[in-house]
C-alpha cells in the first residue's frame, strides 16, 4: 500500500510541478503579485494537490476494484440479462455525478442567461452517456468492432450539425470532453474490463477499451439532436 501511495504522490507532483514552475516564472517576469496573493495561491495549490492525491488513491483502492467487480458480476452468464439496464444505469448516474459535466451545465446556464437551463443539459448528457455505455457493453458481449458504432455515430453528428441550433452545437462539442472525466475514465472503464474478463475475452485491448470513445461521442450526439428539437420548436413558435 505504501508503494502505491508513493507512486500516486509522484504522479501528482509531476502533474502539479510544471504549473508551479510556470507560475513562478510569470510571477518573476510579468505578474509581480503581492505576497498576500502569492500565499493565497500557494495554499490553494497545496489543497488542490492534496485533494488530487486523495482522489487518485480512492480511485486505485476503491473505484477500480469496485467497477471491475460490478463488470464481472453483470458479465457472468447467469446475469447477462442485466448488461443493458445495468450499463445504462451506471452510465447515467456516473455522468450525473461527474463534476466537469455539472460545471459545464452551470456555465451554459450563466452564458445563456438562463434560457438553456443547466438541468436540461445535465439530463441530456446523462441520457446520452447511458445509451453509450449500454451500447458499449453490448459491443463487448457480442464482439462487435468499435468502428461499427463510432463511424455511424459521427456521421450522424456531422449530418445533424447543419440543422441543429448553433448554441447547442457549441455546447455539444464541449460536452464530449467533459463527459469523459475522472469518473468515466476510472469507474466505467473498469466496468468494461470486468465485463470483458467475465465474457472470457483474451484480448482486453480490443474488447474492453474503446468505451471512453463512445462516452465522448454520446453527449455530442444527444445535444446536437436536442438542438434540432429546440430549433424546430422555435420555428413553430415564430410561425404561429
Amino acid at each position: 500500500m505504501l508503494d502505491e501511495v508513493v507512486t500516486v504522490a509522484r504522479s501528482v507532483g509531476l502533474a502539479v510541478g510544471p504549473l508551479v514552475v510556470l507560475f513562478a516564472l510569470f510571477q518573476g517576469l510579468v505578474l509581480r503579485l503581492p505576497p498576500r496573493e502569492i500565499g493565497r495561491i500557494a495554499r490553494g495549490t497545496a489543497l488542490a494537490s492534496i485533494g488530487l492525491l486523495l482522489f487518485l488513491l480512492g480511485v486505485n483502492f476503491g473505484f477500480l476494484p469496485f467497477g471491475r467487480a460490478i463488470g464481472a458480476a453483470i458479465g457472468d452468464e447467469a446475469n447477462r440479462w442485466l448488461l443493458v439496464p445495468a450499463g445504462a444505469l451506471l452510465g447515467f448516474v456516473t455522468t450525473w455525478g461527474e463534476p466537469s459535466v455539472r460545471i459545464l451545465a452551470d456555465q451554459v446556464d450563466q452564458a445563456s442567461a438562463g434560457s438553456i437551463r443547466k438541468g436540461l443539459v445535465l439530463v441530456a448528457v446523462s441520457i446520452g452517456v447511458a445509451v453509450a455505455v449500454a451500447a458499449g457493453v453490448i459491443r463487448i458481449a457480442y464482439g462487435l468492432p468499435l468502428l461499427y458504432l463510432i463511424v455511424p455515430g459521427y456521421l450522424l453528428v456531422v449530418f445533424a450539425m447543419w440543422w441543429s441550433d448553433r448554441g447547442f452545437l457549441a455546447i455539444a462539442i464541449d460536452a464530449g470532453g467533459v463527459a469523459t472525466g475522472p469518473l468515466a475514465n476510472t469507474f466505467l472503464l473498469a466496468v468494461a474490463f470486468g465485463v470483458a474478463i467475465a465474457m472470457g475475452h483474451d484480448d482486453l485491448m480490443v474488447h474492453a477499451l474503446g468505451l471512453v470513445a463512445l462516452i465522448a461521442l454520446a453527449p455530442v450526439l444527444s445535444l446536437v439532436f436536442l438542438g434540432l428539437v429546440v430549433r424546430r420548436g422555435r420555428q413553430e413558435v415564430r410561425e404561429s
